[in-house]
């Protein structure tokens, strides 16, 4: 399936929940692991605003890359921000969205106010 990169350069992102292990079989409690690396996947939530608008989304991003210094409530940058469309057929009803997926997740500033100040 197509990868689409997300430009985030325009965008406010902000940490809503805290990096948790991803779960690849709720019924063992196996952690999902990257198919090339072997590495553990964490999830993480995040607010995504831009132009006016926002949406809550979850990203998966390796264990190395979650970056010590998060904060819930602070701006983060999301490096190498993929969409990547999906769907499934579960318990025969057709399903389908889009997963999140970056190289890491950083702590970042607030974009600076745009205007002059009085």
């Amino acid at each position: 399936m197509r990868t689409i990169r997300v430009e985030t350069s325009g965008a406010t992102i902000l940490l809503t929940e805290a990096p948790e292990p991803k779960v690849h079989d709720r019924q063992t409690g196996e952690i999902a692991k990257d198919a090339n690396s072997g590495e553990a996947l964490m999830t993480i939530g995040v607010v995504y605003i831009e132009d006016g608008e926002s949406s809550l989304i979850k990203v998966t991003v390796p264990e190395g890359g979650i970056s010590e210094g998060l904060a819930l409530g602070a701006p983060v940058s999301l490096p190498g921000l993929v969409a990547r469309p999906w769907e499934s057929v579960f318990n025969g009803q057709q399903r389908h969205g889009i997963a999140y997926r970056a190289a890491a997740v950083t702590p970042a500033a607030f974009p600076a106010a745009t205007g002059d100040a009085a």
